[in-house]
């Protein structure tokens, strides 16, 4: 029989996002406590510094143990996996998943602007000559099998493309050549474009630098909306500066923000966003009906959605 789960909406500031998640939670039949006597809560600090949120959650378990589930509000995690917050004695979810489909339109924004050189011609102030390939037939290489990277694989049926996508541990996708980490590097030669849309982890960070990217095509666009810190940057800086790939589409940056006048945003063959393929705008429906979802499945003894694997630290 299904109980109201009890659930604290922290921190309370009082704004429009606290005020959202407890009508998600009331809408998910749940009922918002005091995290005296909540058995979960629901993480709402998105625009604080990520080391002032880890120790605020961080304290919140340690004055209350009676909470058994956390639910945060991203899809990446790594501040609190990096902090060792995650334990197995707490159910923790997330928003993985649930954002996968505009960040994938916006990979896929971001692929035909570097490959048509959209970045070039915005620039130029007289007629130019001509440039760019066609996605129609190319090869497309994604790092990561998650959400992101399924919803691209469909995005990208139309333009008939030959798809490998790479994660670390390698599971069937129709129409798809799946390859394991191992096979990395292997998987860069020949794409047309390659999209990072994965997890970041010690194991993947920097996994971009100077010699995957002589392993890339000269054409090569090279598309990041998972996080900066996967690839070099001083090393993409160098390979764009010098026409060793075609171009690059950036969401995401290391440092990010990235600094007024560093050398990328001169680049003609560089186009970046501002970390905005998930808009708050665009994100909020999707986090509302998630924990609506989770708040059900919590009540009813359910196996949650977005749940993170304490071991792998996603």
């Amino acid at each position: 029989m299904a109980t109201s789960a009890r659930v604290a909406v922290l921190p309370d500031d009082g704004g429009p996002r606290i005020v959202a998640a407890a009508a998600a939670v009331q809408a998910g039949g749940g009922t918002v406590v005091d995290p005296s006597d909540a058995e979960a809560v629901v993480w709402t600090a998105v625009g604080v510094d990520a080391g002032e949120s880890v120790a605020q959650l961080t304290d919140l378990l340690r004055r209350y143990p009676a909470i058994r589930w956390v639910q945060l509000p991203w899809a990446g995690v790594e501040p609190y996996a990096d902090a060792g917050v995650f334990d197995h004695e707490h159910i923790w979810t997330c928003a993985k998943g649930i954002y996968a489909k505009p960040v994938a339109e916006h990979a896929l924004t971001l692929t035909l602007a570097g490959m048509r050189h959209v970045t070039a011609f915005s620039r130029a102030d007289h007629w130019t000559g001509q440039g760019g390939r066609s996605l129609f037939d190319g090869h497309v290489t994604i790092f990561g099998g998650g959400g992101i990277a399924l919803e691209l694989v469909a995005l990208l049926a139309p333009f008939g493309c030959r798809v490998t996508v790479v994660r670390k541990r390698p599971a069937p996708i129709d129409g798809v050549q799946v390859l394991g980490w191992e096979h990395r590097d292997d998987a860069l030669a020949g794409a047309d474009a390659v999209v990072l849309a994965l997890a970041l982890t010690p194991e993947n960070e920097g996994m971009i630098g100077r010699s995957q990217l002589e392993t890339m095509p000269e054409h090569a666009c090279l598309v990041n909306v998972a996080r900066g810190r996967h690839i070099v940057t001083d090393d993409l800086v160098a390979a764009l500066a010098a026409n060793e790939i075609g171009s690059a589409g950036l969401d995401v940056t290391e440092p990010e923000p990235l600094p007024d006048g560093h050398p990328l945003w001169g680049l003609d063959n560089c186009l970046i966003t501002p970390h905005t393929a998930n808009t708050e705008a665009m994100a909020t429906p999707l986090l509302r009906a998630r924990i609506v979802d989770n708040i059900r499945r919590f009540s009813t003894g359910q196996p949650l959605s977005g749940q993170i694997d304490p071991d792998l630290g996603y």
